[in-house]
């Protein structure tokens, strides 16, 4: 068994629906966020705390998983899952993201995560895994691409790696996650209409060669949907892509410079999809993006937003996100949301996280970072039980008018 994937409820007002994908490892109710664990790791939380507040799929990072401490250890220990403590399904990533977060994400001093849209003013916080995200200013590339595949220089050492079509399908084969990802190009917000051109269909072609080099039984293979800002090519892509015999279909790369340029492309890629296969959108999954995207018929997010958010303060609330390291919390007895049944408000005060960011104790980060895990989970299984009550368009637009106002400045 691979996957498979059925779709149980469509809402009647736009395109989200609510639907099943199942794997090896349990079924995961869509539209469903993927907790990130770049290194095998969800940072700061453990895996049974990750099942207590609803967690269904965590993803890995095949180039760092590459890295350190290699695809062979991991496979020795039973696969991504087993050797990281998690029953539940995976999903790893190609590679093909640092081929622009450590090559022209670092040359243009933008990340795809922390900063996916330049021209819009918004708080983001650090990562740092890589020096990828917020970055401030323009650094060397450790990246080289061609036609055979991507070379890099090791951020840890500076040793001279590389990933190919072929070679990230046999290091995710070994990694053994239910779902595994086709190597890609991700291109810049800033880069030109003629690169992304030339990028995109060199995907198209590590799209084939993936599906050639592609062994596993046991494991569903997404394609991913390229083309930047630009109509043409998403469609084009949307088209290629869509066509081939992949098992799902990710929607990658840059997304426009705003919320607004992220909007547009989906609403030109994902008409043009097949409707029997899963849609996860790569990278993206703040509250409100969440719900545009599943409106627009988005199935799977993935974002390692709400713990780097919760390592910096930043407390995700239905009135917008609040800096716990702002003095006016340093008195309030309040949790971080009222009638919030995660760990972190059943137990703790606003003033009490105050206290640990400012003695900088890692229990802060820690608790913040449950809170906006539980916080982003409960909103995709509200969403979803939305749409099974065809009800998704009120739900939004409601979760929305609030959650737009902010929570009020120090």
């Amino acid at each position: 068994m691979s996957i498979s994937f059925t779709v149980v409820q469509k809402d009647h007002t736009s395109l989200a629906r609510a639907g099943i994908i199942a794997t090896p490892h349990g079924n995961i109710e869509t539209p469903a966020f993927i907790t990130v664990a770049t290194q095998a790791s969800v940072k700061g939380v453990n895996p049974q705390e990750m099942l207590a507040m609803g967690a269904q799929i965590i993803l890995g990072n095949t180039y760092h998983l590459h890295l350190r401490p290699g695809e062979d250890l991991v496979a020795h220990c039973g696969g991504l899952g087993r050797f990281m403590g998690w029953s539940g399904p995976t999903i790893t990533d190609s590679g093909g993201f640092q081929a622009f977060s450590l090559g022209a994400g670092r040359e243009q001093g933008v990340g795809k995560i922390a900063n996916v849209f330049p021209e819009e003013d918004t708080q983001r916080d650090t990562d740092g895994k890589d020096n990828l995200s917020s970055l401030s200013r323009e650094m060397e590339s450790l990246v080289s691409i061609d036609e055979a595949g991507v070379s890099f220089i090791s951020h840890l050492d500076g040793s001279p790696q590389r990933l190919t079509p072929e070679s990230s399908m046999a290091i995710q084969k070994f990694l053994g996650a239910d779902i595994v990802l086709a190597f890609d190009e991700c291109t810049s917000p800033l880069s030109p209409y003629d690169y992304v051109k030339a990028s995109m269909e060199r995907t198209h072609r590590w799209a084939l060669r993936c599906l050639e080099a592609f062994e596993s039984k046991q494991q569903g293979l997404f394609g991913i949907v390229q083309g930047g800002e630009y109509r043409d090519l998403r469609e084009e892509s949307a088209r290629f892509i869509g066509g081939l015999s992949f098992e799902g279909l990710a929607i990658g790369g840059s997304l426009g410079k705003s919320k607004a340029d992220m909007h547009r492309v989906l609403d030109w890629t994902i008409p043009l999809l097949p409707d029997e296969k899963p849609r996860h959108l790569l990278g993206i999954g703040e509250p409100e993006d969440l719900l545009e995207g599943i409106a627009r018929g988005i199935d799977l997010f993935d974002c390692a937003s709400p713990t780097r958010m919760g390592r910096n303060g930043t407390a995700l609330t239905p009135l917008g996100r609040i800096n716990l390291l702002n003095a006016q919390y340093r008195e309030d007895g309040a949790p971080i949301e009222e009638g919030c049944d995660c760990y972190c408000c059943s137990n703790f005060s606003r003033a009490y996280l105050n206290h640990l960011m400012k003695a900088k104790d890692e229990l802060g980060p820690i608790l913040c970072s449950i809170h906006n895990l539980y916080f982003t989970l409960s909103l995709t299984r509200r969403a979803r039980e939305a749409i099974l009550n065809g009800e998704y368009q009120s739900f939004k637009d409601s979760f929305l008018r609030s959650y737009r106002k902010r929570a009020p400045k120090s």
